[in-house]
């Protein structure tokens, strides 16, 4: 099985790989980091660039983690995307960075982590930044 984490290049982001490492350690399991970049707009703030993920994956490998750092390119919902490679990589667990959004926030803008909350189809860990 796998640890699936949504990484975003922010504290978050961060947040969400460091519980990532624990739980994969603990359940012996392999770790699939996934990045996202929409395809609707010119500059993403949630893309990381090729040495942040170079970064990551340097780290994770110093660490001894067996890991697969992935980034897509597709698609217009980072909810959809994790949802379905979920599903397709049979994670034993999604772990997600949250920050707090008000509840106008959430209406206006959606929520991707409530989305995957309420619909993956394993548990999911949801982190707070520090």
């Amino acid at each position: 099985m796998t640890v699936l984490v949504g990484y975003v290049p922010n504290a978050f982001g961060e947040a969400a790989l460091t519980a990532a490492v624990d739980e994969a350690r603990r359940r012996g399991e392999r770790l699939l980091v996934v990045n996202m970049s929409r395809d609707d707009v010119l500059v993403d703030a949630r893309r990381a660039g090729e040495e942040q993920l170079a970064r990551v994956g340097r780290d994770l490998a110093e660490l001894g983690a067996r890991f697969e750092v992935r980034q897509i390119e597709r698609g217009n919902d980072a909810a959809e995307v994790i949802l379905a490679l979920a599903t397709e990589e049979s994670a034993s667990v999604v772990v997600i960075g949250i920050r707090h959004r008000s509840p106008v926030g959430k209406l206006l803008l959606g929520s991707v982590a409530q989305r995957i909350l309420l619909d993956a189809p394993c548990p999911v860990l949801a982190v707070k930044a520090a």
